[in-house]
């Protein structure tokens, strides 16, 4: 699984080469930009399957970054950034990123990351977030043209609204998920500040899906940012 072709932007020599360094241990390859200018020609050159972004960059801003190759293409983008306030993840994941790190890091997790944005390119190449196919992750299973869904063959009894969180959650496997863009996708742009009803929703359905709802192991949550469905093999 580690033939992916990863685009490292990073300005910072010391963190580009300690990037490198991992990424060629674990038999990654690779190509590094040292600003948001020369990262934006190389994902178009080389049209890379993961990105790992820097923020603070020397003449544009990361997230600009972000916006810029969203316009053309979904290729995964992790953010790697100093900036650890929630408003700063909350801007770069609203954008487009998929995930966010914060510095300092462990090469692990960064690691760990990487191979879960794999396995989320595994499933959408797989065809499984299409809408006449079946989503399977672990025990849990959707029929999507069916609308039904299941746990342990058994069919969850879920409201309208819960099935479509988990849809939602389903369809974006591995990738944080705002409240913003939760709350736009299932009841559009009214909805967009009322993350206290999004934690009800997403509380009764965890009590469905999860058998510990206080350990979850489908969907994670980023505290004030939004959440996130593992990949349970």
């Amino acid at each position: 699984m580690n033939k992916a072709l990863i685009l490292v932007v990073e300005d910072d020599a010391p963190v580009r080469n300690l990037i490198s360094t991992t990424l060629k241990a674990h038999d990654y390859k690779f190509i590094v930009a040292p600003s948001g200018e020369n990262a934006i020609m190389e994902a178009a050159s080389h049209n890379p399957d993961i990105v790992l972004l820097d923020l603070g960059l020397p003449d544009i801003d990361g997230v600009e970054v972000i916006k810029r190759i969203r316009t053309w293409s979904n290729m995964p983008i992790i953010v790697i950034s100093a900036r650890s306030e929630d408003t700063d993840k909350i801007e770069a994941l609203d954008s487009g990123a998929d995930d966010y790190l914060t510095k300092p890091f462990s090469v692990e997790e960064l690691l760990a990351r990487i191979r879960v944005t794999q396995r989320r390119l595994s499933v959408m190449q797989a065809g499984a977030s299409a809408n006449d196919s079946v989503f399977t992750n672990g025990s849990l299973r959707i029929d999507f043209a069916a609308g039904c869904a299941y746990l342990n063959e058994t069919e969850l009894h879920l409201t309208p609204i819960e099935y479509k969180l988990l849809c939602l959650m389903a369809q974006n496997v591995g990738k944080v998920l705002t409240h913003t863009y939760i709350t736009q996708k299932i009841w559009g742009s009214s909805w967009e500040n009322d993350v206290a009803s999004l934690r009800v929703f997403m509380a009764t359905l965890r009590k469905k899906i999860e058998s510990t709802p206080d350990s979850p192991q489908y969907i994670q949550t980023h505290i004030g940012v939004g959440y996130r469905m593992m990949k349970v093999e």
